[in-house]
């Protein structure tokens, strides 16, 4: 199967793209810092939308850049763009071929921004509308669910993060994230016996909060587009006001709970969910009291610093959804109505 040996293959692309590509992206880094953007401005669609979550939390937490998630209409079907004096102009895209978002990178040079394009494919449409590129060097990935370009898009915001404010303990953090991949697609066999739980699951939640709120839309993507489930993600906060009402006994919550600063706000909120709704909790954590908490249990690889989790976050996220596929009869290659390279507009 396509899906699961590009998704085995994460590890090793992570490990290639931090050796191939740091010096690079260290020297885009000084260019851009000598152009002192005041924040950013980033266009993205899908999978790759969530990349551009992480680096929402991630450039403005170490970086001190606000990331502002463009609206591609405003520049194709409104012709009315913001004015991006200012703005560091960033396009995320797999294929780099969807027309809108590429159509925010020209406007963003027409403008006079600077433009960085963040892709698996340096000669594409989004690249050629760039003035710095940065190619992901995931490899062709075929299946039509994105899973080794999602995590090299995370890898490439983390590294681009750390060129941006030179830090050697991050740096050396960043060169381990290929290991702690490795260690979570370890739970490979355990995921593919307990997806057998959710054979019949047709609706769930997917909790995650702070860095891990880019896992929380990606995993229910994943589930979406594969198990056709309804999968909805919240931040603890959102699902606390109104959307908490769904839950019932035995309603299924998906939930990222790393240690960190968002790590109390999360364990509270399951552990209300399982004490008093009586919920059905898949939980992904590397700390035993959160994973206490579920029925279903994922431990992460301990160590991993919160900057870094939704790098092996995900791992679980997309064996589960492989794994549940698989367990409710559909194809892991061919999902319903969608293709590999989406253009809109």
């Amino acid at each position: 199967m396509t899906l699961q040996i590009e998704i085995f293959e994460q590890a090793e692309a992570l490990a290639r793209l931090f050796a191939n590509q740091m010096l690079q992206i260290e020297s885009i880094a000084s260019q851009i810092k000598q152009l002192s953007p005041a924040y950013v401005f980033l266009a993205a669609r899908g999978t790759s939308d969530n990349a551009g979550r992480y680096a929402n939390y991630l450039w403005g937490s170490m970086n001190g850049l606000p990331v502002a998630l463009a609206t591609p209409s405003l520049f194709t079907y409104y012709k009315t763009p913001p004015r991006l004096k200012d703005a560091l102009v960033v396009g995320i895209s797999q294929s780099g071929q969807s027309p809108d978002i590429v159509s925010v990178l020209h406007e963003g040079r027409r403008q006079g921004s600077p433009t960085l394009a963040i892709t698996n494919e340096p000669g594409s449409p989004l690249a050629q509308a760039a003035d710095f590129v940065i190619d992901i060097q995931a490899g062709v990935e075929k299946a039509v669910a994105a899973t080794k370009t999602y995590t090299a898009e995370l890898m490439t915001v983390a590294m681009l993060s750390v060129a941006l404010n030179p830090d050697q303990t991050r740096r050396q953090d960043l060169a381990r994230v290929a290991g702690w991949v490795e260690q979570a697609l370890g739970l490979d066999e355990q995921i593919a016996r307990l997806a057998e739980r959710y054979r019949y699951m047709d609706q769930c939640v997917v909790i995650g909060r702070g860095y891990n709120y880019a896992t929380a839309f990606e995993w229910s993507l994943k589930l979406k587009e594969l198990t056709y489930v309804v999968a909805d993600p919240y931040s603890p906060a959102d699902f606390q006001h109104g959307p908490i009402a769904m839950v019932e006994s035995g309603f299924p919550v998906m939930a990222v709970a790393h240690s960190g600063q968002i790590f109390e706000d999360i364990t509270d909120l399951l552990a209300r969910l399982r004490r008093d709704l009586r919920a059905e909790l898949l939980v992904v954590s590397d700390r035993p009291e959160a994973l206490e908490l579920a029925q279903s249990p994922l431990a992460l690889p301990a160590g991993m610093p919160e900057w870094l989790s939704p790098l092996a976050a995900i791992i679980p996220a997309q064996l589960f959804a492989y794994h549940l596929t698989r367990v409710k009869g559909y194809d892991t290659e061919k999902p319903r109505q969608i293709h590999k390279v989406t253009e809109t507009h």
